[in-house]
């Protein structure tokens, strides 16, 4: 664990020290090292917990989500530097500070078997997003963006903390593997309700449910390329995290708790891809298209079987990496035209053709093409979430086909049609993000050869 933490802090001192020519090969070196010492997380174990110190431990839950936000780093370090240039060196450094800062919160976050430590972790990783957020943001509606992000992740966790510390009054510890060990109670009561509708919360804010789901199309859009990055792929995933950890030390959750998360999460996915439909804003319509995809983690981990835990976990990750690689083709596409608007950045195909290839891979992965884990998440989830209930495959199958239309939809709006008169001339597009983007495909199809690393099954 620490053979992790540590160097990731040390990155600090590297930023820090290293002369303006070798900032970001330094940085974007080193964190690619992390990255694949982090690998190693990803072995197969028999025991319930690898790398176990007192307060972190590594199941099979948490090590790819753990191997994810080490993999992103250093992409998010080489996605900034376009964008960063013309800054003076003192900002660079800050705000690579910054991006290192918020790494080991989330790998704590990740790996903590302690729920307090989990909860520090998990506020913490709101200030350096803020940072983000607030400082390099593109406009100045960046303010209130931060301060939806701040007042609903604070409003919704406040109860998290509450129900953390009457969970320890109740049972004396807030270790995980002991709580598993404490005795169900078996009685409904409306203590229990509440309990665990508060330890919901949070992470259906974060997560984000449809209906709470407010500040995440505000701050994506707001955010500079990391802060998107990060949001889509990582901090999404928190929330998930947190409802696949709490839902199994929950006593069983009474039905009544069930049906309301579960149809706004479903509702949600449809409403949301309908959404999508008729966005103008390419940033906006890729943030909407995760709060569908989250919405189908959320009902597939509140019914809590094994095989909707495993496609939950499996979609996680598979649109960590998806959404994030759409994120940095629409920052490639902005910064070379300086608009969002879908209408005013048609037609790139004829002008950048490597990069259409690069729209194309990524948009077909987003709507679950086969041989793609998307494909193997989803169907997964449906099937668990059929099992549980029927009906639930209308709402789910409008979903599907929603988002197949809204993907072919960006993919249509940005790579063909006829080229808008303005745009005269335009760079070619640079080896770094190619290699970025081929650092995002290529985990996403080797995965489908062994998905069993990813899915949350104990192997």
């Amino acid at each position: 664990m620490l053979k992790i933490i540590i160097p990731t802090i040390m990155l600090l001192p590297v930023t820090l020290l290293s002369p303006p020519k070798l900032l970001w090969t330094n940085t974007t070196a080193y964190s690619l090292l992390i990255a694949s010492l982090s690998l190693q997380w990803l072995t197969p174990t028999y025991h319930p917990y690898k790398n176990l110190t007192q307060w972190t431990g590594i199941d099979q839950i948490s090590s790819p989500l753990l191997t994810l936000s080490c993999w992103l780093l250093p992409l998010m370090i080489m996605a900034s530097q376009n964008h960063l240039q013309h800054e003076p060196i003192v900002r660079k450094r800050i705000f690579i500070m910054t991006l290192i800062t918020i790494q080991p919160f989330i790998i704590l976050a990740f790996s903590t078997t302690e729920l307090m430590l989990f909860y520090i972790s998990f506020e913490a990783t709101l200030i350096p997003t803020l940072i983000l957020i607030t400082r390099w943001g593109n406009q100045p509606e960046r303010l209130s963006a931060g301060i939806y992000l701040l007042f609903y992740t604070l409003i919704s966790s406040l109860p998290l903390l509450v129900a953390i510390l009457h969970l320890h009054t109740q049972t004396g510890t807030l270790h995980l593997m002991i709580l598993k060990l404490t005795h169900p109670v078996l009685t409904v009561s409306w203590t229990g309700l509440l309990s665990s509708l508060a330890l919901l919360t949070a992470f259906m804010v974060k997560a984000p449910l449809y209906g709470l789901h407010l500040w995440l199309p505000k701050a994506h859009v707001e955010a500079p390329i990391a802060g998107s990055m990060l949001l889509a792929a990582l901090l999404l995933k928190l929330g998930g995290y947190g409802i696949m950890r709490l839902t199994m030390l929950m006593t069983p959750i009474s039905n009544n708790l069930h049906y309301p998360f579960l149809t706004l999460a479903l509702w949600g996915a449809l409403m949301t891809s309908s959404i999508c439909l008729r966005q103008t804003d390419l940033k906006s319509l890729i943030a909407y298209s995760s709060v569908s995809h989250m919405g189908l983690v959320i009902a597939a981990s509140m019914i809590q079987t094994h095989w909707s835990f495993s496609g939950a976990m499996i979609l996680m990750i598979s649109h960590g990496l998806t959404s994030s690689m759409l994120f940095c083709l629409a920052n490639t596409n902005y910064e070379r035209t300086h608009s969002r608007i879908l209408l005013l950045t048609r037609g790139l195909q004829p002008l950048l053709p490597l990069m259409a290839t690069w729209w194309l891979l990524a948009n077909l992965t987003n709507m679950a093409l086969p041989p793609t884990t998307n494909l193997m998440a989803e169907l997964t989830i449906m099937i668990a979430l059929f099992n549980w209930s029927a009906f639930t495959i209308i709402l789910t199958g409008i979903a599907t086909l929603l988002t197949a239309s809204y993907t072919l939809f960006m993919l249509l709006m940005t790579q063909r049609g006829v080229l808008p008169t303005h745009i005269t001339s335009i760079q070619n597009s640079s080896t770094r993000e190619h290699l970025l983007m081929t650092l995002h495909i290529i985990p996403l199809l080797l995965l489908i050869l062994k998905p069993e690393l990813i899915s949350g099954i104990p192997s």
